[in-house]
């Protein structure tokens, strides 16, 4: 690893708005200081109001975006967001065997910030072969209730950030949660903005991203915390609907 240039690859959807997904996460990984890698799995049409459409990548082209850089650059991180698939879930997970001392960082992406949805039950049901090859796993609330919630912590020994931002309270609590029960926990105010689009994007890719660079779980998750509730500081406001975040001076 260069220490002052992690390799960050980046698995997940490309977002036509810039609020999310793929771009997010370049801009984020690169923001923070490291080189972002990408493998695309489906190309959307998306801005601020929401999904217009979306085109899925086939599994071995997937693949072949995953090999390509990692047979020449190599990786220090990985982050997986949206796959679209089962087929593409199950292919991931495949590749993630081969890279078992890798610190990988899954944002288990199901549904848009407008609402679209993204992943369909048997590509949630694929996300349990991703897990227990992950370091992390983010679901916000929603995405936690559909894996089960807390009573399916027994079955991983992988720790999950649950990530409080679609709670109705002003306080705002993201739990770190293991198999022997919380470990951490993180409170903030809200912050008032519909300018909230690629929180979960932005979040994982920022974990990942400071992984890679040496810190701590526990420090790369407050740091990234604190690089989200600047992003959502520095929205520029566009877009009618929920729109991107803005990227904060370091």
């Amino acid at each position: 690893m260069t220490a002052n240039c992690p390799r960050v690859l980046s698995i997940a959807g490309s977002d036509s708005g810039g609020g999310a997904g793929i771009q997010a996460d370049i801009r984020t990984i690169t923001n923070l200081g490291g080189h972002a890698m990408t493998a695309i799995t489906a190309v959307t049409a998306q801005n601020s109001a929401g999904v217009a459409a979306v085109e899925l990548m086939t599994p071995d082209m997937v693949l072949a975006q995953i090999w390509a850089v990692m047979d020449d650059f190599g990786a220090d991180a990985i982050k997986i967001g949206m796959l679209g698939s089962p087929e593409i879930a199950l292919a991931v997970a495949g590749f993630l065997k081969s890279q078992r001392n890798m610190p990988v960082i899954f944002d288990p992406v199901m549904v848009a910030t407008s609402g679209a949805t993204l992943a369909d039950d048997r590509t949630i049901a694929a996300f349990q072969k991703i897990i227990p090859l992950s370091c992390l796993v983010t679901p916000n609330l929603d995405e936690w209730e559909r894996l089960g919630g807390d009573n399916n912590m027994s079955g991983f020994n992988v720790p999950f950030l649950v990530k409080g931002g679609h709670g109705q309270d002003d306080l705002l609590i993201d739990r770190l949660l293991g198999p022997d029960g919380e470990r951490e926990r993180w409170e903030g105010g809200r912050i008032d903005t519909r300018h909230s689009h690629g929180t979960g994007c932005t979040l994982s890719a920022a974990i990942a991203t400071y992984l890679a660079g040496g810190d701590s779980l526990s420090d790369a998750i407050g740091k990234a915390r604190t690089y989200v509730r600047a992003s959502l500081e520095a929205a520029p406001g566009y877009g009618a609907g929920h729109g991107p975040m803005g990227v904060p001076k370091l």
